[in-house]
């Protein structure tokens, strides 16, 4: 698949690209690629879980121990 970016420059051209997509010859996308981008980001990062402080420290603490080894 090819992608293009066109401007339109006369409305007549609009009503062309129209018909093209509605016989399947084309998709159109109308999201510019940076908002799909950020919609993209939104989504994923709204499915992850919410991790506690002390969640956090328990695992810095356990690749701690484990890196450098227990001292003592």
């Amino acid at each position: 698949m090819e992608t293009l970016r066109i401007d339109i420059v006369n409305p007549k051209a609009k009503k062309i690209i129209n018909e093209l997509a509605d016989l399947n010859l084309i998709s159109i996308r109308d999201e510019d690629p940076i908002k799909s981008f950020q919609k993209t980001l939104l989504k994923l990062r709204s499915k992850t879980k919410t991790i506690s402080l002390d969640e956090i420290t328990k695992e810095v603490e356990f690749v701690r121990t484990k890196r450098y080894g227990k001292k003592g």
